[in-house]
């Protein structure tokens, strides 16, 4: 009705999971990446959950995976999990097409032809993968069936890989602790959130163009409120942006403004969500930015701190940042000849550290850099040191570059990460920034990484319980931010108490690390994550 009157071809904001239309964020990159990644890892085991609000585009990614998947992978969907553990069982059976006549109605038995399918299809060399969407309707009876399935393995590797998507809820279920079981098996996990403003005007671009449009009608401020009613939830951008083109059709207008849209949001949404987003907006935006205000006065004293601890950490003239630009010119190594360089470059890891000083604005000398290189837990007032053990998949949702360890046979290196995509990962060795595949990089490495970051000055490791003042209140005001910033007097008199360590434990598991509740390094360094200073890259085009 209104395509010829903006020049289209065909309508640009369907809600219809059309993969030709299909918008990825870095969020959803990151996302994709991480479900290729439970594939992709070749029977390491464990689940991988995906979680994020209605409309953020879960089910679109599952799409994707599903057209993306090896070709030796085997796929059971399980699209309404409202099931009973028998009938999940049943319903997995089918969707592997294995012959369970005679087999219904009993647990053993269906076990039993699901656990002689794995084992052939392991000898066959194919990966069995079982992805569960709107996971969060899953009974707990469902879920500590699925958890059994992981016991289905051999000597060396699981048999199954499961991936759960769900929306936020499933995160708050998994967190229980009579689930607890499950959520320790969980090696990966990502929260997809909605696009941000300027992810929104590419979305709007994007959809408009392939639609065949040439000038997008909305104006800055039109795309500004659109973002602002939507909350930045593509499905809902798609049901604003449509009612808004056909209110300008209606009106022959072909210039779209801010009061069109707010029409059409008066029309489109019901109250309820114009009333949260304006929650949104009003009451949650303001304490954020005062805190990253806060966050950003403290780092920017942060150097001048640094430059106190003579020491520790001697100041060099200029401190310049070295990180790389996303280049098209940089050489892409597939894994021989990534070993190849690891056992080219040599041991020393001088360059890389400092490469890494760089980054965080610090001094980047020869002393600097063997004093960083030692990694004590305190290298400076505000700067820490951390050396660990850990996953890329989690690595990479910290988002924060890191020193890889890799090893070549009896030759190792190390590598500053510096980012990663779906399929890809970036590294600066001693002589040069290098694009791998990230399966690759997984076959060099054994986990073991080392990296920077900041915080507020003289932070006891490990906060123990009872601890109070900044350093306790630097965490609540992380991992309770509503809380935290609800009342000044709760952060002054803030104290490592037993429902801060609740919180922490929440944390944990969504994060990937072990749910201990106990505040030490490796903890701190992802609350940090999201204050200022160095991220990875996103993307790698």
């Amino acid at each position: 009705m209104y395509r010829e009157h903006y020049g289209l071809k065909e309508p640009p904001f369907s809600i219809t999971p059309d993969p030709r239309f299909v918008f990825l964020s870095e969020r959803h990159r990151d996302a994709l990446a991480h479900l290729l990644f439970g594939i992709g890892q070749g029977g390491g085991g464990g689940f991988v959950q995906l979680t994020g609000e209605v409309g953020t585009g879960k089910t679109t990614l599952c799409r994707l995976l599903l057209e993306q998947i090896p070709e030796n992978s085997r796929v059971a969907l399980v699209l309404n999990p409202r099931l009973t553990p028998m009938e999940l069982l049943e319903t997995i059976c089918e969707e592997l097409h294995l012959d369970i006549e005679g087999r219904r109605g009993s647990v053993k038995a269906l076990v039993d032809t699901l656990n002689a399918y794995l084992l052939e299809a392991y000898a066959q060399g194919l990966c069995v993968v079982l992805v569960i969407d709107e996971a969060q309707n899953l009974s707990i009876d469902a879920l500590e069936q699925v958890r059994l399935l992981t016991n289905l393995e051999t000597d060396t590797q699981k048999l199954l890989q499961i991936i759960l998507l769900g929306q936020p809820e499933l995160r708050e279920l998994l967190a229980r602790d009579d689930l607890r079981q499950l959520a320790q098996r969980i090696t990966a996990r990502f929260h997809l959130t909605p696009l941000d403003g300027a992810e929104t005007e590419r979305y709007l671009r994007h959809r408009y163009a392939i639609a065949g449009g040439v000038h997008l009608p909305f104006t800055k401020d039109a795309i500004r409120r659109l973002h602002a009613h939507s909350g930045g939830v593509p499905r809902l951008l798609n049901v604003l942006a449509e009612r808004s083109l056909l209110a300008g059709y209606a009106r022959d207008e072909t210039t779209l403004d801010a009061r069109l849209v707010d029409l059409a949001a008066r029309e489109a949404l019901p109250p309820a969500t114009r009333r949260r987003q304006f929650s949104k907006w009003a009451f949650v935006a303001l304490p954020v930015v005062a805190l990253a205000l806060l966050a950003a006065v403290a780092l920017h004293r942060a150097p001048s701190q640094v430059a106190t601890a003579a020491p520790v950490m001697k100041r060099t003239a200029a401190a310049t940042s070295v990180k790389p630009k996303p280049n098209a010119a940089t050489p892409v190594l597939d894994a021989d000849a990534l070993t190849r360089r690891i056992a080219a470059v040599g041991a020393s890891p001088s360059p890389v550290w400092q490469a890494l000083l760089a980054l965080w604005q610090l001094p980047t000398d020869d002393a600097d850099a063997a004093i960083a290189a030692q990694c004590t837990p305190v290298l400076a007032p505000g700067v820490y040191c951390l050396r660990g053990r850990g996953g890329f998949d989690k690595l990479s949702a910290i988002g924060r570059p890191v020193l890889l360890h890799l090893h070549a046979g009896d030759r190792d290196a190390w590598a500053l990460l510096l980012g990663s995509d779906a399929l890809r990962a970036r590294l600066r060795f001693a002589d040069g920034v290098v694009d791998t595949d990230r399966l690759a990089l997984q076959r060099t490495w054994n986990g073991d990484y080392a990296t920077l970051w900041r915080a507020a000055p003289a932070l006891e490791l490990p906060l123990a319980p009872g601890s109070s003042g900044p350093a306790a209140a630097w965490v609540r005001a992380r991992v309770s931010p509503d809380a935290a910033a609800g009342d000044a007097a709760v952060i002054d008199a803030s104290m490592i108490d037993a429902a801060l360590l609740q919180d922490v434990r929440r944390f944990q598991i969504t994060h990937g690390l072990a749910a201990d509740g106990v505040i030490g390094r490796e903890t701190l360094f992802a609350l940090a994550a999201r204050d200022p200073g160095p991220h990875l890259l996103r993307t790698l085009d």
